[in-house]
C-alpha cells in the first residue's frame, strides 16, 4: 500500500513552483512555473524514464536556484548540531541534501499523471514581508484532493522556498527528525549521517512514520 507520505509527494512534485517575484503575483509565478515543469515533462518523459539523470538535471535547472538550500539545511541539521559543524560539513551536506531531493522528487514525479492543480486566492495579509505562504489544492485522479502549503523567505530580495506541508504532512519535520535519528544511530558522527544522507531521504519515502509530521518547521 502506498503511504500517505509517498501520495503526498506525488502532490508536492506535481506543482512545486518558481518563487521568483514579489508577494502580490507569487500565485500567476506558480501557475506558470508549474506548467513550464509539466509541459517539460510530459514532452520528455519516455527520455527520463529511461535516463532518470536527465530528468534530475532538469529538475535541478528549474527549481533548484529557488530552493532554499542553505536555509533548509541547516533547519534540518538543527542549531544543536550545526553549531558543531564546520563550512566544509555544512557546503557537503547541503550539497547531498539538494542532490538526494532531485532524486527523491524526480523519481515520485516520473509517476505524476495529470492531477488537476488549483492555485488558491491570496487572502491579502501577510504580516512578515520576509516570509510568506501560497496555498494549494491538487486533485489527483480518484478526485481525493490534497492541501498544500508552500513556506517561501525573501533571501537577497528574492522569494525561496524554505518549506512545504502537503496534507498535514510537514516535510521540513519529517527530515529533521530524520536527520536527528541518523546522528543517534551514527553515535553523533556528523560526517558519516551527512554522507549517508541519500539513503535517509530514500528510505523516508516509505516510512509510515512520517503520516504523523506535523506543525510549522523554520
Amino acid at each position: 500500500m502506498v503511504s500517505a507520505l509517498r501520495r503526498g509527494l506525488l502532490v508536492l512534485l506535481a506543482v512545486f513552483p518558481l518563487f521568483a517575484s514579489a508577494a502580490p503575483a507569487a500565485q500567476d509565478i506558480v501557475q506558470k512555473t508549474t506548467d513550464e515543469l509539466l509541459s517539460d515533462l510530459k514532452t520528455n518523459k519516455d527520455q527520463y524514464k529511461a535516463d532518470p539523470q536527465k530528468f534530475y538535471d532538469s529538475l535541478n535547472r528549474i527549481i533548484g536556484p529557488v530552493v532554499d538550500a542553505d536555509g533548509i539545511s541547516r533547519s534540518i541539521m538543527t542549531v544543536k548540531y550545526s553549531r558543531n559543524a564546520t563550512p566544509a560539513q555544512m557546503k557537503r551536506f547541503e550539497e547531498n541534501f539538494k542532490r538526494s531531493l532531485m532524486e527523491f522528487y524526480g523519481n515520485a514525479l516520473l509517476e505524476y499523471n495529470n492531477q488537476d492543480i488549483r492555485v488558491l486566492p491570496s487572502n491579502g495579509k501577510q504580516s512578515d514581508p520576509d516570509r510568506t505562504s501560497v496555498n494549494m489544492e491538487v486533485r489527483d485522479t480518484k478526485g481525493t484532493v490534497y492541501p498544500v502549503n508552500y513556506t517561501m523567505t525573501k533571501v537577497n530580495g528574492q522569494w525561496m522556498l524554505r518549506n512545504v506541508t502537503i496534507n498535514g504532512i510537514n516535510i521540513g519535520k519529517l527530515f529533521r527528525d530524520q536527520f536527528a535519528d541518523a546522528m543517534q544511530k551514527n553515535g553523533n558522527d556528523l560526517d558519516k549521517t551527512i554522507d549517508g544522507w541519500a539513503q535517509v531521504v530514500a528510505n523516508a519515502k516509505n516510512t509510515e512514520d512520517g503520516q504523523k509530521a506535523a506543525g510549522h518547521d523554520d
